[in-house]
């Protein structure tokens, strides 16, 4: 018996020293949370500002009888956020255009490499020769074809899932698969758009040049939809995120502006003004305009720009933001609708919805803020709200991204 009791108690012993030499003996049987977690440092996004968290009176800033019954005044509490300092560029999009160009290419070429688990990547370590006969189907060819060898644009085609997670949210039974959308978006810009949105007036240089010239490579990008908007803040996310370490945590994702970010952004932490640099005025005390906008009854060269300027033309805002108001209008993630104001939640107010081409138009409507170099001051204020078809593609219309802050504060950092 004495030798079966020694027997166990050995057993035991050996049982606990194995125990001690576990994980759990770091944590001294205390309750520390899991100990192996990535670190996180907070980012700071190259060409993005920080906009802190508070609270801002939203709602019409001027005087505006019939507008003020549709978006009548509302205290809204906003997380921090980083924000564009300026409106992405044409050069910055084509970053994007030939991210899809090369990504086509390399899988005609059938340029895939497996990693440890099986799955395909591209390899975007080989170069391309787009001079290689198996890439001729990305360029215009026979009667289509005119003047030197050109990428048929209509093959820039980027595809990318997204999870619809306020359906998740309104009914948690769905199947995950059916949560899961897939969206197929043509990158190129519209640069017919130039022609198509002015009658009888020659805009053809601007059609030829806009986008493919340097001469215009820091002027603001147009003739994008609000969809290519989307696609563009998908794209920024994956880049990103493709380039950290594997031990690194994946961001939170780039994306449009919500209205009321934008209205919030805009006003540069001057509550309840006006204009973005805070008076009431668009001129300066010498007489300057300090906008890009249609001023009096067209004098469009008298602010320096007979159409767009460069991104970063005039002096930012308090938050170092540049162009919130004038040269181009921007989309913001909202869906338009008249009393949208009435229906949110005064915490990170949003109204989403997401449109399908069988939709109402009505329903397809989508928020663009700011005004452009072909408006008049009205819809440069900081409060005035106005809106465009989702699949439209104009001359005055472009965006930037904002990234949700992860934190309190920046400060916390």
């Amino acid at each position: 018996m004495m030798k079966n009791s020694l027997k166990l108690i050995v057993v035991l012993l050996f049982a606990l020293a194995l125990a001690s030499c576990g994980s759990k003996s770091k944590q001294n049987g205390q309750l520390t949370g899991v100990m192996n977690r990535p670190t996180w440092k907070g980012i700071n996004p190259y060409g993005m500002v920080y906009v802190k968290s508070g609270q801002v009176h939203i709602g019409q800033s001027d005087q505006d009888i019939f507008n003020t019954y549709l978006q009548t005044k509302k205290s809204v509490s906003l997380q921090g956020f980083f924000m564009d300092d300026t409106e992405i560029t044409n050069n910055e999009y084509r970053q994007f255009v030939e991210y899809t160009r090369d990504s086509i290419a390399h899988v005609l070429m059938g340029d895939f490499y497996d990693d440890d688990y099986g799955n395909q990547h591209l390899d975007w370590e080989l170069e391309l020769d787009y001079d290689d006969p198996t890439l001729d189907e990305l360029f215009y060819q026979g009667d289509m074809a005119f003047g030197a060898r050109e990428i048929n644009t209509t093959k820039l085609i980027y595809e990318y899932k997204d999870i619809d997670i306020k359906a998740a949210a309104a009914n948690p039974k769905l199947n995950r698969k059916d949560l899961i959308k897939k969206y197929t978006v043509s990158v190129y810009p519209d640069t017919l758009c130039w022609i198509r949105d002015f009658s009888y007036s020659y805009n053809e240089p601007y059609t030829r040049n806009y986008f493919s010239h340097p001469a215009f490579d820091d002027y603001p990008v147009v003739g994008v939809s609000w969809h290519q908007a989307n696609a563009f803040c998908k794209w920024r996310t994956n880049f990103y995120n493709q380039y950290k370490s594997a031990k690194e945590m994946q961001t939170e994702e780039f994306r449009l502006p919500s209205e009321v970010e934008w209205e919030y952004a805009s006003r540069g932490g001057r509550d309840l003004a006006p204009y973005p640099w805070g008076g009431y005025y668009v001129r300066n005390a010498k007489g300057c305009l300090l906008a890009n906008f249609k001023p009096g009854r067209g004098n469009y060269p008298e602010d320096g720009g007979l159409y767009t300027v460069k991104a970063d033309q005039y002096f930012p805002n308090d938050y170092g933001l540049y162009c919130m108001a004038g040269n181009v209008a921007e989309w913001c993630i909202d869906a338009y609708t008249e009393n949208a104001y009435a229906r949110q939640h005064d915490l990170n107010p949003v109204y989403k919805y997401d449109a399908a081409d069988s939709d109402p138009e009505v329903l397809k409507r989508k928020v663009i803020r700011g005004g452009s170099w072909k408006d008049i001051s009205y819809y440069l204020q900081t409060g005035t709200r106005a809106w465009e078809y989702q699949d439209s593609q104009k001359s005055y219309i472009g965006f930037r991204c904002v990234l949700t802050f992860l934190g309190r504060s920046i400060n916390d950092f």
